[in-house]
């Protein structure tokens, strides 16, 4: 394979401007992409694009801002918008957010539901909510959901969960546990509170397998608390921390400090404040200063 896409691009590199097809240098860039030659790839996108091929200059932004080069790949999406390229919308909202541009990043995803890009409109929904506008995120998810987005419609079933823990939203968790991880570990929760315990450890140990980080902590939760079977609760802790899921390292030290094991609980509470939780700097301070 490698071979192969050595002897195209030396073809493509030899031949003159006016005997090359731009479809053929793109097809080349993707799978130079594809392999990880983001370098090679942005050679092929950019002659493309140099020749006035709209999709060349989108990809270019992607080969960019995949070498972290985020100022060149805005100003590939924005030729690529300029030559009616709507798919570029979205990948301009991540780049720009990664840059702290959040309302550059808004304009650019609201541009991207406009285009009918749903996923780039969710996208929006997330980013106001992180940003604390909880109305207006919800809103957005809302008008997302009404379009026909069912990852949309769970996001909006988790955020009314959230907000009021009303049991009534059990069919709309139940329909988004697919669609969205959180809608499962809520639905769980749901169950766990009405008292339907068995279908609840069910439903998490599905997302676990499914590999849904969220799914993790409150399952190991349940072990710990419904089954009292610690090492099967440090077991999902330890799952959760390897699928990327951060307030596993608070609940795994509160374990291993009841288990007597003080050195390893002072690591992950170390691990859990490194990684943001501040229940865990909190816990760290106190083991410390206490």
């Amino acid at each position: 394979m490698t071979e192969d896409l050595d002897a195209r691009l030396r073809r493509l590199q030899a031949s003159r401007e006016t005997d090359i097809d731009p479809d053929a240098l793109i097809d080349l860039g993707c799978d130079l992409a594809d392999a990880g030659r983001q370098t090679d790839a942005e050679e092929c996108f950019r002659r493309a694009a140099d020749m006035g091929d709209t999709i060349a200059s989108f990809n270019l932004g992607n080969a960019l801002a995949a070498q972290q080069r985020w100022e060149e790949a805005v100003a590939a999406y924005e030729v690529a918008l300029a030559g009616g390229e709507p798919d570029a919308w979205r990948n301009l909202g991540k780049v720009l957010e990664d840059l702290g541009d959040l309302a550059g990043a808004m304009r650019a995803y609201r541009g991207a539901a406009d285009a009918g890009d749903l996923e780039g409109g969710l996208q929006l929904a997330f980013l106001l909510r992180e940003q604390g506008e909880r109305h207006a995120a919800m809103d957005v998810a809302m008008e997302i959901a009404a379009m026909g987005d069912q990852e949309a419609a769970a996001v909006v079933a988790c955020w009314r969960w959230c907000a009021t823990l009303d049991p009534a939203l059990e069919p709309d968790l139940r329909a988004g546990a697919d669609f969205f991880p959180a809608a499962r570990a809520d639905l769980a929760h749901l169950l766990r509170a009405s008292g339907r315990t068995a279908e609840a450890r069910f439903v998490l140990e599905k997302g676990a397998k499914r590999g849904e980080a969220v799914a993790w902590l409150p399952l190991g939760n349940f072990y710990a608390d419904e089954m009292e079977d610690d090492e099967a609760a440090e077991e999902a802790y330890r799952g959760g921390i390897a699928a990327g899921e951060a307030y596993c390292h608070h609940n795994l030290a509160v374990l291993l400090a009841e288990r007597g094991d003080f050195d390893g609980a002072v690591e992950q509470f170390r691990l859990g404040a490194a990684a943001g939780d501040q229940l865990a700097a909190d816990a760290l301070r106190e083991l410390e200063h206490g």
